[in-house]
């Protein structure tokens, strides 16, 4: 008989998990986390069958374990951060991560309508939920610490920053590529005295920001942006640039070049990586952030020949650690309400969150992930550029 299709007997089946939990413990051991220990970044695990799973689905294995209660730990944050800082991932190698990392690689899956699926996918998931997570101001990016202790205060800052970098007075007209919720420029608008346009490709947050920035002199769109052609005093994007995908980087620097002034400023705000380009993780392609990816200064650079001069390469990559913690403060004090008001907020979109940011922390905690602003300017600024920090 095929030994395929032979039911697996009992003690079989326990041999075959203990021998999996052995491996598992003798891989964790290599970053100072145990298996059911007592320490709060320790893996409790509640069903054996998660260790099957995450060795034969690596990162998607191991995310939907934790989803489906399978494991805990009680510092969700600080296990991601010895795991990764261990560099365990690597030691997993599967056909999940090798299809992301393809498709990656090959395919342009942000051109077309595919650019609008990570509005509905993502950003439209609920404007309630981001409203309890993302504090005062809905920016969905991160903040800047050096002088703030809140989270408020934080973004408050970075936008401030990202005005300066521009060189903002009164009257100019600014273009706000993937413009979230509006709050960057409704900033700019009350606080610079400028106007603007702000594109999305999310139905929600264009209906949001068309509401937070009534009265205003600014012009919100639900388009891509590779569709607009005006001329602009200045021109920026924050956190946008993780989804236009490294097929589209030299397109998304042109239609910036065409559609800013010869004296102009345009300020990129993104997360970059100083790993291997074009590498997206399985679970995080899967449910948060489809067809997205994590640029390369390896993959920017050589978009940005011949249209820009790079007056700034700005990393705070360890503020979105902070920032992060400060979401996950925020959604966990909030969770009460928000899955008492909603069912798609069930106990499992809960985890998945929660893995969502913790893993996300934990990825700039270890400085494998960073936060770039890059400053621009067609030409060079005559005499040099001021960095305000």
């Amino acid at each position: 008989m095929n030994d395929l299709a032979t039911p697996v007997e009992p003690a079989h089946l326990a041999r075959h998990d203990l021998a999996l939990r052995e491996k598992a413990q003798a891989l964790l051991a290599h970053a100072g986390v145990t298996i059911d220990g007592n320490r709060p970044w320790d893996l409790r695990v509640n069903d054996a069958r998660a260790f099957a799973r995450t060795f034969a689905h690596g990162s998607l294995g191991l995310g939907e374990a934790y989803m489906d209660g399978w494991w805990d730990a009680d510092s969700l944050d600080q296990f991601f951060f010895h795991v990764l800082g261990a560099n365990l991932d690597e030691q997993l190698h599967d056909f999940d991560t090798l299809r992301a990392h393809l498709r990656a690689r090959f395919l342009n899956m942000q051109r077309g309508r595919k650019a609008f699926k990570i509005g509905k996918a993502h950003y439209d998931i609920g404007n309630d939920l981001f409203a309890k997570m993302l504090g005062k101001r809905l920016v969905y990016s991160c903040g800047y610490w050096k002088d703030a202790t809140n989270l408020d205060a934080a973004q408050a800052a970075k936008l401030d920053m990202i005005c300066r970098k521009l060189q903002l007075k009164p009257g100019m007209r600014v273009l706000d590529i993937g413009c979230g919720w509006g709050e960057a420029l409704k900033f700019a608008a009350e606080n610079y005295g400028v106007s603007g346009v702000g594109v999305t490709v999310s139905e929600q947050q264009a209906q949001f920001a068309r509401e937070l920035c009534k009265g205003l002199p600014i012009e919100i769109r639900l388009q891509d942006y590779r569709n607009v052609e005006e001329k602009f005093d200045a021109v920026y994007s924050i956190g946008m640039f993780e989804h236009v995908g490294w097929k589209n980087y030299r397109t998304y620097f042109e239609v910036c070049r065409r559609c800013l002034k010869d004296d102009g400023l345009s300020v990129l705000h993104c997360i970059g990586t100083n790993g291997a380009p074009s590498r997206p993780d399985a679970w995080i392609e899967k449910y948060i952030f489809p067809n997205s990816m994590i640029p390369a200064a390896s993959q920017v650079a050589p978009a940005l020949e011949g249209l820009f001069v790079v007056e700034d390469w700005h990393n705070f990559g360890t503020d979105y650690d902070e920032t992060l913690m400060a979401w996950i403060a925020n959604f966990n004090a909030a969770w009460p309400e928000l899955s008492a008001s909603n069912p798609r907020y069930d106990e499992r979109f809960r985890r998945m969150w929660l893995y969502y940011l913790s893993s996300s922390a934990a990825t700039f905690r270890t400085r494998r992930d960073q936060l770039w602003q890059l400053t621009l300017s067609p030409n060079g600024v005559p005499g040099g550029y001021r960095v305000p920090r």
